[in-house]
């Protein structure tokens, strides 16, 4: 892990396109501005880790779900 240290007002940038600006500093929280991409999606770590164990449990499948997906598609066949 980098570490870095900013005053209120000094910034840093990542790569040419995003720019991380500290605002102000009270007591234990830190706020921080950012300019990036319009087509980057930025999110808080606790959401991206919510969505990213959401993927991982619909990418997980089982047998038996293959198997009634397979006799849906059978029934739709003949039909």
């Amino acid at each position: 892990m980098l570490i870095l240290t900013r005053k209120p007002g000094e910034s840093l940038y990542l790569g040419d396109d995003i720019k991380l600006k500290v605002l102000s500093v009270q007591g234990k929280q830190i706020k921080i501005g950012l300019e990036v991409p319009d087509d980057l999606t930025v999110y808080r770590e606790e959401v991206y880790l919510k969505i990213k164990q959401e993927n991982e449990q619909a990418l997980e499948c089982s047998d038996s779900d293959l198997m009634q997906a397979a006799s849906l598609w059978r029934k739709k066949e003949s039909e």
